[in-house]
Parts: structure tokens; C-alpha cells; sequence
């Protein structure tokens, strides 16, 4: 009889892996607020990136977000190292516009706060302000086909979760009066 213990994810050991391959594939968490900031400051002008901050690391405490990140990203590598089957790598390798898995996978992390991320998906991914514009620079020999999606998610599903928090404290102090 096999005595293997059955496989047990590691929930801590997962959330540090994506912080890690995050910093790693040159991204901080710094720059995913300022993303955020970029969407949320003209709504909310007293918005601090401290509180960018905090609502990108609660979206990175998602396990959606976890698997999200970690599997764009090794995908990113792989496409680097000239590791996928040529029609993929070609795809993945030139970003093809027309290739939209990268996307799909982001929305993976959009629809952790609801649809309103949708729209702040799309507008960070058709501007690329930030690190999404070095990320989409394809002059550097990296690959991050999957990598500014999963970014411009990342805040946009912070975004919406500021959004979703301040309407609720709105309605609170409202019957509060």
C-alpha cells in the first residue's frame, strides 16, 4: 500500500510564490496602486496609495488571483525559453492580437469584484499607463503576454473593490443620518 500523504495545498506558501514571481517579472506592488490610483483618484480624490496598496494586496490574497498570476506567468517564461509548441510559441512570443487567452486568464481576476472591473480592465489595457507600458515594451527579450493583463487586472479588480467598499460606506453613513 502506497503511504503517500495525500497532496495538502499550502495556501501561505502559494501567496508568497505569486508575490515572489511577481517581484521577480519586475513588477511591485507599488506600481499595480499606482494603476490603481490612475483609475480610482478622478472618483475619489481624497484616495491615498496607502489605501491602493492595501486593496492590491487583498486582491492578492485571492486564490483565483494566485493561480491566475502564477500560471500567466510561467507561460511567460516558457514562451522566453522557447519551451511551447510552435504554434503557441509563435503566438505567445509575437503577442498576437488576435491570441485572447492572455485576456480570458485576466478576466479570471476581474470577476473577483464584479462586473465594474470589466470597465477598468479595459481602459488600463487600452491605455497601458505605468508598468504596463514597459511590460508591453517588446525591446527588452522578455516576454509578458499573460503578465500586463494579469497586472492591469490586478487593478482593476482593486479598483472596483475601493468602488464596492466606498458605496457601502456611503449607504452607511447615509442611514446613519
Amino acid at each position: 500500500m502506497d503511504n503517500q500523504k495525500p497532496y495538502s495545498l499550502d495556501s501561505e506558501k502559494v501567496e508568497a510564490a505569486t508575490r515572489e514571481w511577481l517581484r521577480k517579472r519586475g513588477v511591485t506592488i507599488e506600481q499595480i496602486a499606482e494603476l490603481v490610483m490612475f483609475l480610482q483618484s478622478q472618483y475619489f480624490p481624497d484616495l491615498t496609495m496607502e489605501f491602493c496598496i492595501h486593496n492590491v494586496e487583498q486582491v492578492l490574497r485571492k486564490r483565483e488571483v494566485q493561480n491566475a498570476v502564477l500560471t500567466g506567468i510561467q507561460l511567460d517564461i516558457l514562451a522566453e525559453q522557447k519551451q511551447l509548441i510552435p504554434a503557441l510559441q509563435d503566438m505567445i512570443e509575437h503577442d498576437e492580437g488576435l491570441y485572447g487567452v492572455d485576456e480570458v486568464l485576466a478576466f479570471s481576476i476581474v470577476n473577483v469584484y464584479g462586473s465594474i472591473g470589466f470597465t477598468n480592465y479595459g481602459y488600463v489595457d487600452k491605455l497601458k499607463p505605468g508598468i504596463l507600458k514597459k511590460l508591453n515594451d517588446k525591446t527588452d527579450g522578455n516576454i509578458h503576454t499573460f503578465l500586463d493583463d494579469i497586472v492591469g487586472a490586478i487593478a482593476a479588480a482593486a479598483s472596483s473593490r475601493i468602488a464596492h467598499r466606498k458605496q457601502a460606506h456611503f449607504e452607511e453613513e447615509k442611514n446613519d443620518k
